[in-house]
């Protein structure tokens, strides 16, 4: 709350969480071409620009809803896959 509240302090935390996060991010979308956790970089980013900015929160929300759609439709198809491994095997 001290941060938000003197001017100065306000915008170098802001500053200071745009260029940590967007840094955060940015390793992220390269660790997508090249060997390492690139998804979890990016959301890692959108989650540290999400405490100060409104568009990462939109962002992270739209990820959040993505990703549980995706989880949604593997495990129904697993379901699916298992039950007509079942049937074929009787």
């Amino acid at each position: 709350m001290r941060m938000h509240s003197h001017p100065v302090l306000h915008w170098t935390w802001r500053t200071a969480v745009a260029v940590v996060g967007g840094f955060t991010l940015l390793a992220g979308i390269i660790m997508c071409v090249t060997p390492g956790p690139g998804i979890g970089g990016i959301i890692l980013g959108l989650v540290i620009l999400s405490t100060e900015f409104a568009w990462a929160r939109g962002l992270l929300r739209r990820a959040r809803r993505y990703a549980h759609n995706a989880k949604e439709t593997a495990v129904r198809t697993r379901r699916r896959r298992r039950a007509r491994k079942g049937l074929s095997r009787g």
